[in-house]
C-alpha cells in the first residue's frame, strides 16, 4: 500500500508517519519506483504499536524507540529482552542536587532493598524501578506525608498478585516476539489501566468514606 492509504487505514497523518520513519520508529517502506514506496500489513500493526505507547501509555519518542528496539532484538536471552524493554519505559532520573537530598535518597534505597529482601523478589540491583521507588519514599517525607509509607507493604502483596497474573497470562503464548512484545505493550498500558481504576476507586471510596449519594440517588438539581 503507498502511504496514503497506510495514513487511512491507521488514522496516522501522513507528516507523522514519515517522523516515525525518519526517527527510526517506524521501518521505511519499499522502494518500488524512484518515487514509490509501498508499505505492508507489518507497518500498519507497528504504527499502532507506536500510537498506543504514545498516546495511550505516554512514552515520549524516545522512550518509544527504545522499546520497539529492544522487542526486535535477536542477540540476548528471552528474559534478557524483557528486562531490557521494561527498563526502557522507566522514566528518567536526573541526579540529586539539592542539599542532603542523596543521603535521604541512599536511606530509601536500604529501605526498597529490605522489601524486595522480605517479599523474596528475584529484582536486578540496576532495575530503575527499585530508584523511582525510593524517590519517592524520600519525597513523601520531604513532604511530611511518612504515614502513607504504611501502605507500601500492602501495595507490594497487591502488585505481586498482580504481576503473576500478567506473567500467566503472557506466558501461554508460544511466539517469543509476540511474548516479550505483550509483556511491554501490558506493563505499560497495564500502569494507565492501574491508574485509571486507582482513580476510579478512590472516587468512590471517598463518596462511601464522606456519605456522598450514589449518582443515581442524588436530586436532580434546580434549573
Amino acid at each position: 500500500m503507498r502511504i496514503a492509504e497506510l495514513s487511512r487505514v491507521t488514522g496516522v497523518a501522513v507528516p507523522t508517519i514519515k517522523y516515525y520513519v525518519r526517527e527510526g520508529l517506524l521501518p521505511a517502506g519499499d522502494r518500488t519506483n524512484w518515487n514509490q514506496v509501498s508499505y505492508d500489513a507489518a507497518h500498519a500493526r507497528r504504527l499502532t504499536l507506536i500510537r498506543t505507547l504514545v498516546d495511550v501509555g505516554g512514552l515520549s519518542i524516545a522512550a518509544t524507540r527504545a522499546v520497539l528496539d529492544h522487542l526486535g532484538a535477536r542477540d540476548t536471552t528471552l528474559f534478557g529482552a524483557i528486562g531490557k524493554a521494561h527498563y526502557a519505559t522507566m522514566p528518567p532520573r536526573s541526579e540529586p542536587t539539592e542539599a542532603g537530598l542523596a543521603e535521604r535518597t541512599a536511606r530509601a534505597n536500604g529501605e526498597v532493598t529490605a522489601l524486595i529482601e522480605r517479599l523474596g523478589w528475584r529484582v536486578n540491583d540496576d532495575n530503575p524501578a527499585r530508584q523511582v521507588l525510593a524517590d519517592v519514599i524520600t519525597r513523601l517525607r520531604d513532604l511530611g506525608q511518612e504515614d502513607l509509607l504504611g501502605l507500601l507493604d500492602r501495595y507490594a502483596d497487591l502488585a505481586g498478585q498482580v504481576a503473576a497474573d500478567d506473567i500467566g497470562v503472557v506466558m501461554r503464548r508460544e511466539d517469543p516476539d509476540g511474548l516479550v512484545e505483550a509483556i511491554v505493550t501490558w506493563t505499560v498500558l497495564g500502569d494507565t489501566v492501574f491508574g485509571a481504576l486507582r482513580r476510579l476507586a478512590q472516587e468512590s471510596a471517598a463518596a462511601e468514606a464522606l456519605g456522598v449519594p450514589r449518582p443515581d440517588e442524588q436530586a436532580p438539581c434546580d434549573e
